[in-house]
């Protein structure tokens, strides 16, 4: 029996479970399979270096599922920023119907997808900013708390405490995001208030994830105490696992505070994308990981990941919760 929850109404899909957005890991192979298996798959739009790119890539995914899946915009300060406009024009001209927003203000993006009919999902980690992004004319909410991997923000607000607040604050319905991936976070998360949760890290470790086996076995092999925050010094806070690579940008950051350029050899972009495609080694770069790597204990394909996520939720939900409500005439 389905899970029917606002997300999958709005968003067309069977399961209430979305692939979030990863660099490097979200290109049209991750977000098929994901689509295919009932959730909301992710491309990642700027995995792709040029719109062009990513026009293919969205192109490719259509020709595996004939399912919905998303375009993930992520908006960060950079040296050199990419052409925001021109990725978000390629995602309305060619027909992709749902976008996952992140990063700064989103006002303008949204409007622009708004005007094309694009439903828009914005991921942030403070009740405020869920509040800028209602008012901006956002369809859903992805509440990221304090353990997920890639930037939780600046608060170290825990989903423990994000998701009863959205719950009773926001306008618009939210989706549980940040160390999720089990049966048991997806029914926790429904009994605050979300409508689904959105999984990053999880989806790293399946089959169709298209990174390198030593990265998924680093997954396997993690424990909850196996990922540390870097960039602290520059409010740009990122969760990532820990390895000597995270060591050293920590220990240079307590020398240099603040100095990106002091750091920027180790946290570029293109050293993870090596480990992710190339060398599978798990300890030379800086790559974003949530704590849910606590909880991974397998490499499943993204059918089997789902379809248990959601029939174990169906019976916690069924045997587990309901056995513990007890009719008052039989006190």
């Amino acid at each position: 029996m389905p899970i029917k929850t606002k997300f999958t109404e709005m968003f067309g899909v069977e399961k209430p479970i979305m692939q979030g957005g990863m660099h490097h890991v979200g290109f049209a192979v991750m977000a098929a399979a994901v689509s295919n298996a009932g959730g909301l798959g992710t491309i990642t739009a700027l995995s792709l270096r040029t719109p062009e790119l990513l026009r293919e890539e969205i192109r490719k995914c259509k020709a595996m599922t004939e399912k919905p899946f998303a375009v993930n915009m992520t908006i960060l300060p950079a040296l050199v920023p990419p052409n925001y406009q021109a990725f978000a024009d390629v995602v309305v001209e060619e027909g992709v119907k749902v976008v996952e927003t992140a990063g700064r203000n989103p006002a303008e993006f949204i409007e622009f997808f708004k005007k094309h009919d694009v439903k828009v999902i914005h991921k942030c980690t403070s009740i405020k900013h869920a509040m800028t992004a209602a008012r901006a004319g956002a369809d859903m909410i992805s509440m990221d708390g304090f353990e997920a991997g890639g930037h939780p923000g600046e608060d170290d607000v825990t989903n423990w405490t994000l998701y009863p607040l959205s719950l009773r604050k926001l306008p618009i319905p939210f989706i549980a995001s940040g160390a999720c991936g089990t049966a048991e976070h997806l029914v926790a998360a429904m009994a605050m208030g979300a409508q689904g949760m959105n999984m990053g890290t999880r989806f790293m470790a399946t089959k169709e994830a298209p990174i390198q086996q030593g990265i998924k076995d680093a997954l396997v092999n993690g424990d909850e105490k196996s990922t540390t925050l870097v960039m602290r010094t520059l409010r740009n806070t990122e969760r990532v696992y820990a390895n000597n690579t995270s060591r050293k940008v920590q220990n240079i950051e307590k020398e240099k505070p603040g100095d990106i350029k002091a750091i920027l050899p180790y946290i570029k972009g293109d050293n993870y994308k090596k480990s992710f495609h190339e060398t599978g080694d798990s300890t030379n770069s800086v790559w974003s990981c949530g704590q849910i790597i606590g909880l991974i204990d397998g490499v499943p394909s993204c059918q089997e990941l789902l379809d248990t996520i959601v029939s174990d939720a169906e019976a916690i939900i069924r045997d587990r919760l309901s056995a513990r409500v007890i009719p008052s005439s039989k006190l």
